[in-house]
């Protein structure tokens, strides 16, 4: 195994790698510092697009273009122009949430959770947005949403509330969308203040968590114990996600300005995008979204 940095932006909360087969092309954002970048799989040609709020996540959208969570709702973005249209804000009424991380389901459904930005309060939902642009609340209850993905044949999800020292799993739903059948997956070893970040599932069915605060990546086996821990050379990681011609290489982001003060201090490393390599295991290509 080799861990490499391979771009070095500094993001402030870097998040949400997400690798495109039909482009070749990684992206991923900077929450608070709110851009949108991309470059190759060996980080060559940065592009970054910049973003009038915070962002929480991005797809794209087999139109052109990407689809994003903003603090105030779901926006589309064209990367030709760089604007940004307003599609649906789920939560107008809750001025202290924002939309946080999500992915698209098999088939082209963007799935995204809230966050309280105080992360005290269970006041948050999980929203499904449709392909027609309708807006569909999952769950509720949620403080800090993280970690959306599911099995390679799309019949579980997994979802984090990071706070909540677990990772769930629901009975997924292709043809209508819906989750039910809430249950724990697995639970942290919290012990050392890490927390439930951003996830993806490899070909083998296997959940890959970023442990944030902690510096530790966690395999799951579908049974929900640890298979296997990468140790990553800064404590602030965020999300993963598999990519490369051959989804072989293990994407993942990191903090490099802690928006609390008590979490814990980073190396010069901090805010860079790592690429692990020669971990034995390739990833599933995503969806794009349909809308």
């Amino acid at each position: 195994m080799r861990i490499e940095v391979l771009v070095d932006v500094k993001t402030h909360l870097g998040e949400g790698p997400l690798w495109d087969v039909d482009d070749q092309r990684l992206y991923w954002i900077d929450s608070t510092g709110m851009d949108v970048f991309r470059c190759t799989a060996d980080g060559r040609e940065i592009r970054a697009w910049d973003l009038p709020q915070p962002v929480g996540s991005m797809a794209i959208r087999k139109s052109g273009g990407a689809v994003l969570s903003l603090q105030r709702g779901f926006h589309f973005l064209d990367f030709k122009t760089g604007e940004v249209d307003l599609i649906s804000d789920p939560e107008p009424e809750k001025p202290d949430n924002r939309l946080n991380d999500g992915k698209v389901d098999k088939r082209g459904r963007f799935i995204v959770g809230a966050m309280d930005t105080k992360e005290t309060g269970k006041n948050a939902g999980l929203y499904r947005l449709d392909p027609d642009l309708s807006v569909h609340k999952l769950d509720d209850g949620i403080i800090v949403s993280n970690g959306p993905c599911w099995s390679p044949n799309g019949d579980t999800f997994y979802f984090a509330d990071s706070w909540s020292g677990e990772i769930w799993a629901y009975n997924y739903n292709l043809e209508t969308g819906a989750v039910s059948n809430r249950r724990v997956f697995a639970k942290l070893d919290t012990s050392s203040g890490g927390a439930a970040d951003g996830s993806t599932v490899d070909a083998e069915g296997y959940v890959w968590n970023a442990q944030v605060f902690d510096g530790k990546i966690v395999r799951y086996a579908p049974d929900g114990t640890v298979d296997r821990v990468i140790e990553m050379p800064v404590k602030k990681v965020t999300s993963v996600m598999f990519g490369g011609e051959n989804l072989d290489i293990l994407y993942v982001t990191s903090m490099a300005k802690a928006h609390l003060p008590h979490f814990p201090a980073d190396p010069v490393e901090r805010g860079a995008l790592f690429a692990v390599h020669d971990l034995g295991v390739r990833g599933l290509p995503e969806t794009r979204f349909g809308g």
